[in-house]
């Protein structure tokens, strides 16, 4: 007969590290993916060796106890395969599971034969193992030390590249506040955000413990942070968003719930610089209007329709530009545009012509 006690934990073990594999490569599993797939190999593996010893110790069982066992195992394993066969979202699923199988089978079927029939053994495969183990953590770190100058250079030139090629999104700041893995404490600042479409939405770590911003709904697919640690930040393009209301949560600490609403982007208010604009003349309006009052998330374009050159820049004549936004030059015809995202009072001028001063109210 074989053993009772090693084929047990044996099967439970490996049924285990079966699911979640075909949990983790079929997509199912949307959340600490790579953490899943390391500890459900590791999981599996441990249990074919108890398998493989305690077939090996005395033969494969024809007990009723261990058909009953084998077959709900097996039904188990064929269950989630055959879920993750109808749902997986990769082509190449099914030769992934057979490699991660054959990887983590023959060398567990090999240790578990050793152990039994050859125990003297094991001390020295065991080593050459650790040492290959070793070996090829020194490399990969040596590697990866001897590159990481070249690496890191050659991603800053791609980052410069990405960045003067594209236009800079507003940016809508959410907090993870201090303190919000403990249940009934806030949580995300705001609660309920209401963000443009277009806009980026940033979130913010405050809190010691790792986050997430993981979507409610659909468990990770619209959008997913996996771990922000503390201090870490998420970034979220809601260009491709649809219009509407995302509710999400952290996976960690599932009681921290919160909600995005997507709006359409407003149209563009128009400030517009007239004619003579660059002459000084008393009670002449050189920003037409001169002030406006917008809510947050509002854009405003500037239209230069005089003849001369002027700026947009925000600040007063007497201290200077204070950085908000800044057209540069504006030519005829030209145009400029902001989205204001906070609430405030924006003064600003043209530098060419510091006697054209407006002002924008965001509310």
């Amino acid at each position: 007969m074989s053993n009772w006690d090693l084929m047990m934990p044996g099967m439970g073990l490996t049924g285990i590290g079966l699911a979640g594999l075909i949990l983790s490569y079929a997509g199912i599993a949307h959340t600490f993916i790579d953490g899943m797939h390391a500890l459900t190999g590791l999981t599996m593996f441990v249990g074919l060796i108890f398998l493989a010893a305690g077939i090996l110790d005395g033969g494969i069982s024809t007990s009723k106890r261990a058909k009953i066992t084998t077959l709900i195992i097996v039904a188990i394993s064929l269950g989630f395969g055959l879920y993750a066969l109808v749902t997986m979202n990769t082509s190449d699923f099914t030769l992934t599971v057979v490699l991660i199988l054959l990887a983590v089978a023959l060398p567990a079927l090999i240790i578990g034969y050793l152990a039994m029939k050859k125990p003297g053994s094991i001390k020295p495969i065991g080593l050459v193992l650790g040492l290959a183990v070793a070996s090829a953590m020194v490399i990969w770190v040596t590697a990866g030390s001897m590159n990481s100058e070249d690496t890191e250079m050659v991603q800053e030139m791609i980052d410069e590249e990405v960045a003067e090629g594209l236009a800079v999104a507003p940016i809508f700041t959410i907090d993870i506040l201090k303190d919000s893995a403990q249940q009934g404490n806030p949580d995300y600042s705001p609660d309920r955000a209401i963000v443009t479409q277009g806009y980026t939405i940033e979130w913010v770590n405050e809190d010691v413990a790792p986050h997430t911003v993981t979507s409610g709904v659909d468990y990770g697919e619209t959008f997913d942070s996996s771990l922000i640690s503390a201090g870490g930040k998420f970034t979220l393009d809601t260009t491709n968003l649809e219009i509407g209301e995302h509710e999400y949560l952290c996976i960690v600490h599932p009681w921290m719930i919160a909600t995005v609403v997507i709006e359409a982007p407003k149209e563009a208010t128009k400030i517009i610089i007239p004619e003579g604009a660059a002459i000084p003349e008393d009670g002449k309006i050189f920003y037409n209007p001169e002030t406006i009052n917008i809510s947050t998330g509002t854009t405003v374009e500037w239209v230069n329709e005089d003849a001369a050159m002027h700026t947009v820049t925000s600040g007063i004549p007497a201290s200077g530009s204070d950085g908000v936004f800044d057209s540069e030059i504006l030519n005829i015809g030209d145009t400029y545009q902001f989205t204001f995202a906070d609430v405030d009072n924006y003064d600003y001028y043209c530098i060419l012509h510091p006697w054209m001063i407006g002002t924008v109210n965001v509310e």
